[in-house]
């Protein structure tokens, strides 16, 4: 299943592309957007791509196979931009599109515990084979700090009361896999609602959501890579050239605002002051935009 781009047309519009521009995709995926954008910038336009999952980049080349002289692919994580960008001759882009968000595939092909509807290995790297992982996170980190990462990437309001069980049940058994976490997340809630009967959804979001988005996030060190990529997206980008960041929590897009607002007048103008969300119409056929948030600005 091929994930399906969010916010497809107002990005074509908001990066004002023209015929033979240099576009850079900094998270590839599975190419969506970038396939529409190489339509866009005609047969000479060119296009940098990058995304750090190898898994990801071996769908983006099926995907774009008809463009293949004009892609540059890049196995990388887009924290490095503006090295990767030297190392292809790629300077002064056109525009750079960041779709901060995760595709379906990612969440349900990989096998990484990056959902909790299979039970599968806690994992949660987006790219490569080292570093720290979700088991790591929930055997070793303590009870405060598991809190923490849960109340403050995941918005979790159970979150001490998670914290707590997730210490007493590794006491036990390691949590290596999606399913026992699950049910510890499900066991609070029963607690907390007073019932112990099945509770696979509270109030259209299933519990175990927050705290698998917390983990992921925290994995992958996602806001401070945010924070890092932004500046530097600037200074590649030619003069006249366009940024859109698409964000899918609100810790990301209050990131991106709160740069494009210290740089306004300085090195970029903003081109949308309220961030463009889908209309009703791509909601309907694409229930997983509703919490995307579209903000464009352009490099004085």
């Amino acid at each position: 299943m091929r994930h399906i781009p969010v916010l497809l047309n107002e990005v074509l519009e908001g990066l004002n592309l023209s015929k033979n521009s240099k576009v850079i995709d900094c998270t590839l995926g599975d190419a969506g957007h970038s396939e529409a954008i190489l339509d866009k910038i005609g047969p000479k336009g060119k296009l940098l791509g990058i995304d750090a999952d190898p898994e990801s980049l071996l769908r983006a080349k099926r995907n774009l196979y008809r463009y293949e002289n004009q892609v540059i692919f890049v196995r990388d994580n887009f924290v490095n931009l503006k090295e990767i960008v030297i190392a292809n001759n790629f300077e002064n882009a056109n525009a750079v599109l960041m779709d901060l968000g995760w595709s379906t595939p990612q969440f349900k092909e990989r096998g990484r515990g990056f959902s909790f509807e299979n039970d599968e290995p806690l994992d949660m790297r987006y790219g490569g084979i080292t570093g720290e992982t979700a088991t790591d996170i929930i055997n070793d980190y303590s009870e405060a700090e598991l809190e923490k990462i849960l109340r403050y990437y995941g918005e979790e309001k159970l979150s001490r009361e998670i914290a707590k069980e997730i210490v007493g049940a590794r006491a036990v058994n390691k949590i290596d896999r999606t399913a026992p976490l699950v049910e510890i997340i499900l066991g609070v809630y029963r607690r907390k609602l007073k019932t112990d009967k099945e509770i696979p959804w509270v109030g259209g979001i299933h519990p175990a959501t927050k705290v698998f988005q917390a983990l992921r996030i925290a994995v992958n060190k996602e806001l401070e890579v945010v924070r890092q990529v932004l500046p530097q997206a600037i200074e590649i980008l030619s003069s006249g050239g366009r940024l859109a960041v698409i964000s899918f929590h609100s810790l990301e897009d209050r990131i991106v605002k709160q740069f494009f607002v210290k740089n306004q007048n300085k090195t970029i103008r903003t081109i949308n002051k309220k961030p463009l969300v889908a209309n009703d119409e791509e909601l309907k056929n694409n229930p997983s935009s509703r919490s995307a948030k579209l903000r464009i600005i352009e490099k004085i």
